[in-house]
């Protein structure tokens, strides 16, 4: 058990100071690097924007449209009871923009784009193609970590944006369709509740999250080591990861804001 227990820490230890080594590189890539003419490359950060953003689109849409529907059902089937059925707009919209949206976005984006970031970055490291980049005086961070780390920090708050009007709009299917609510009406209660705040927080989630998955997938492709199965375990890794860091900082985050009042 202590040994087990020991293996994780150290494990641990290993995996936070490699993020925050790659966070410092991006950083200083992003903002030192123009200034010694080594800018971040915009033709990658477009090609991320595309891959990352794009092709993220149907998934994400899906997934809240469908988690918005969901939360509708399972909701009105309590606020009927309590003759107060009229919320249900508010309470999905509050719901998805505070807090569902944010977590299914970033949960879709780490599965989706985070592994095939660590993959393909793996596979250049066991193929030697980060040692030719450092070979030809390119640095790898600037070269790979940098334009995926900016591009998800910018689509991740546009994909949540997107997340929050499709489970919207399945909630107002479910309760326009199903529970007869004036379509008017239901569109009034779920904005007259939907604050600011609630918006904010869920956007400043998402950028965090977006850093995360940038920074851990890139981690584990630059630390991938064994050839094709290396590249499947730093795939794995990225992925599980990315999931559990979602979640803590998630925890945090909502803690922060719970007592904040402002």
């Amino acid at each position: 058990m202590f040994q087990s227990t020991g293996e994780v820490t150290i494990n641990a230890v290993k995996e936070i100071k490699g993020v925050f080594s790659i966070l410092r590189g991006v950083l200083y890539w992003i903002f030192i690097g123009p200034f010694k003419k080594k800018p971040v490359r915009l033709k990658n950060v477009f090609s991320q924007l595309e891959f990352s953003g794009n092709q993220s689109i149907l998934i994400v849409f899906f997934v809240t449209i469908f988690t918005g529907i969901v939360l509708a059902m399972q909701t009105a089937y309590q606020l009927e009871k309590m003759g107060a059925l009229i919320y249900v707009g508010s309470l999905v919209a509050v719901s998805l923009c505070r807090e569902l949206s944010p977590v299914l976005t970033a949960l879709v984006v780490a599965g989706r784009v985070g592994s095939s970031i660590a993959a393909e970055i793996g596979t250049m490291k066991v193929t030697e193609q980060i040692e030719a980049l450092e070979t030809m005086a390119i640095n790898p961070v600037r070269f790979l970590a940098a334009p995926r780390f900016i591009a998800l920090s910018i689509m991740l708050p546009c994909l949540t944006v997107l997340g929050n009007l499709s489970g919207i709009l399945g909630g107002f299917l479910v309760g326009v369709m199903s529970l007869k609510i004036n379509p008017y009406l239901y569109m009034q209660m779920s904005y007259k509740n939907l604050m600011f705040k609630d918006v904010y927080t869920g956007l400043i989630k998402s950028i965090v999250f977006g850093m995360v998955i940038a920074l851990v997938a890139c981690l584990e492709g630059l630390t991938a080591r064994g050839g094709a199965s290396g590249v499947g375990r730093a795939t794995t890794r990225s992925v599980v990861i990315s999931f559990i860091m979602i979640i803590l900082f998630d925890c945090a985050l909502t803690a922060v804001f719970f007592f904040n009042k402002l």
